[in-house]
This record gives C-alpha cells, sequence and structure tokens, in this order.
C-alpha cells in the first residue's frame, strides 16, 4: 500500500537539528509490518513511501511464547517486497541514507526471537527488539510532531502492547507505559467464540480497564499535568474511522487529523461484536485481515479512553515511524 507522496509534515524532536537525508524506517508489529521511506530537508519530513502487510507475527506467542515459523515466513515475504520498493527510493543521486529496523511486542515476549534476527540479517537488515519504553518514546515523537506545544495522550494500541505516554508534544515524555495488553493477545485470552459472548467482552473489558485505571490514577497522584488531547495511533484507531466513513478506499487524508468520540466507539465495537468473523470480513471500511482482531482493538480503545477520562479522540497517520525517521535524522552526523 503506497503512502501519500510528497507530504510535507513539520517534525521536531527536544530541539535536536536534524540532518538532512534520505531515511527508511520499518515497524515489525504483532499484527502488521509496514516500512516507510522518506526525505528530511529543512526540518520537514516527505513522506516518499508508505508500505503495509498484515503478517500476524505474534500468532499463538501469548501462549507459547515462541513465534511460528510460518510467522516468520509471512514477515520475510512482505519484507523482500518492502526492500523492492526501498530499492527505488535509493539512487545515485539521492542515496538512502539509513535504514532503521524494529520488531515489538511478538519479539519481545519470543524465546526464539534470535531465530528471527538470523533471518532479518540474511535479508541484510538489522533488527532491533525495542523494549516497550523505547517503542512509547518512539511513538510519542512520532505522533506528537502533528500538535507542536500541546499536551497529549498518544496512545498506541498494537497486537500485542499498548503505550500510552503523556507530555508536551516536541518533547520527551513525561509519563509512559508499555502494557502487555494487545488486540491479538486479548483475542487468543478471552474472545474464544465467533462471535465471542458478552461474557467474554466483559472479561476483556474488566482487565484491560483495570490495568489503565491503575497507571492512570499513579500518573494523576504522581503530579503529572491531564492531556488536553488524546491521540490515537495504528490499525484499531484509523479503522474506526474508516469503518464510520465507510470508506471502501482507504483514504489516509480523511482519516489523519479525524476525531472520533467515545460513543461512537462503542457503537462500531457493538456492531462488530454481533458479527461472527465470516461477515466481519466484509464490512466495508474495515480490512479484512485485522477482522479477527477489531473488536479487541476496539474493546482496548474504549478501555483507555474511559480509563483516562476522555470523550474523544484524534487519529495521527503519524506513528512510531515518524518517530524512527526523526531518529535516524537527529543521528546521521554520528553515523558519519
Amino acid at each position: 500500500m503506497m503512502g501519500d507522496r510528497h507530504t510535507p509534515r513539520t517534525t521536531g524532536t527536544q530541539g535536536a537539528p536534524l540532518y538532512d537525508g534520505r531515511y527508511a524506517a520499518i515497524d515489525i508489529g504483532t499484527v502488521t509490518c509496514r516500512m516507510m521511506v522518506a526525505d528530511v530537508r529543512a526540518g520537514k519530513l516527505q513522506v516518499l513511501a508508505k508500505e503495509y502487510r498484515i503478517t500476524n507475527l505474534g500468532e499463538g506467542v501469548d501462549a507459547t511464547r515462541r513465534l511460528l515459523p510460518e510467522a516468520m515466513q509471512r514477515v520475510e515475504d512482505a519484507l523482500r517486497d518492502f526492500l523492492a520498493v526501498r530499492a527505488t527510493f535509493d539512487t545515485p543521486d539521492v542515496p538512502l541514507a539509513a535504514t532503521m529496523v524494529v520488531a515489538t511486542s511478538a519479539a519481545r515476549d519470543a524465546k526464539n526471537a534470535d531465530a528471527f534476527e538470523a533471518m532479518l540479517a540474511g535479508l541484510g537488515l538489522q533488527l532491533q527488539v525495542i523494549s516497550g519504553a523505547e517503542e512509547a518514546a518512539l511513538t510519542f515523537a512520532g505522533a506528537g510532531a502533528a500538535f507542536p506545544g500541546e499536551r497529549v495522550m498518544v496512545v498506541d494500541i498494537g497486537g500485542g502492547s499498548t503505550e500510552i505516554s503523556v507530555g508536551c508534544a516536541g518533547g520527551l515524555p513525561e509519563a509512559s507505559h508499555s502494557f502487555d495488553i494487545g488486540c491479538r493477545r486479548v483475542t487468543e485470552r478471552f474472545l474464544h467464540d465467533d462471535p465471542p459472548t458478552s461474557d467474554q467482552l466483559a472479561a476483556a473489558s474488566a482487565w484491560t480497564g483495570a490495568a489503565f485505571n491503575e497507571w492512570l490514577a499513579k500518573v494523576r497522584t504522581d503530579g503529572v499535568a491531564a492531556a488536553d488531547r488524546m491521540v490515537a495511533v495504528a490499525g484499531t484507531a484509523t479503522t474506526a474511522v474508516s469503518i464510520r466513513e465507510h470508506m471502501e478506499v482507504y483514504d489516509s487524508q480523511c482519516v489523519d487529523g479525524a476525531c472520533v468520540s467515545a460513543a461512537e466507539v462503542r457503537g462500531i465495537a457493538d456492531r462488530l461484536a454481533a458479527l461472527p468473523l465470516a461477515e466481519r470480513r466484509h464490512v466495508v471500511g474495515l480490512d479484512p485481515g485485522r477482522a479477527p482482531v477489531i473488536v479487541a482493538g476496539m474493546v482496548i480503545l474504549g478501555s483507555v479512553m474511559h480509563a483516562a477520562q476522555m470523550d474523544t479522540f484524534t487519529v495521527s497517520e503519524s506513528d512510531i515511524l515518524d518517530g524512527m525517521i526523526l531518529r535516524l535524522a537527529t543521528e546521521a552526523e554520528q553515523r558519519s
């Protein structure tokens, strides 16, 4: 999936200088695998290409703590396609300065992550299995760039984990946490029937809500000022908009910056939860590959909003990939 080309985005990370160049970032998540190629010029990030594939690397990891061979193969197949796209932007006139490749929750949990790392090395990619704290920091930097000066709470709901960070956009988070709560993990732990039962949904909501409530209560006790805006990134949040707007073709310009209310989240969640998987796959605006985990994603999203006492959230298409590009552009001088 190609992203909007030549889209300028104002950037900046804690006042550090950004060095011009062309960079690539690859994020290997529990459910999706994504790549961005972007130019940094005069302090602005210009997206050249975005690629996206649902690979479900985290299939079964919550129970077994192992990456399945077929799941790793799906990622390898996606990466080969991504690298072919990347190569078209690595030209003599504008060479690619650096590529950053990270894996998150599934790889953190897996006992055989070294085999996955070796597989990527065979493709010429140096994998970093990043901590939840690092994931939160990169996402905060990427998402916060669109809201300079605002106090924001950035929420990233992934397949295996959810990161929440609070602070002033453009700076470092004042409080952040990575929860072992994600849409694939919640699906595999709680939502066993098709469609899930009301008891299963209630149990999932109670488990997620308890964790978010406990941490956010501590944050308030520690004196961290509340955020003025909740910014949500990644597939669950973007899907809420694409379903609401009945998007037969995903429109990133319409999604980016859209506001979604808690009532709309509840309505979408109730609608999706009532459908068996075979019917859910045909819902307009929902990627069929995301259908098995979207109910859990909406449960998590609703739980975060309730715990944070937020009536709405703003969707951001800027996320960890943008944060990774900013990191590469900030550290460019060290590599030269």
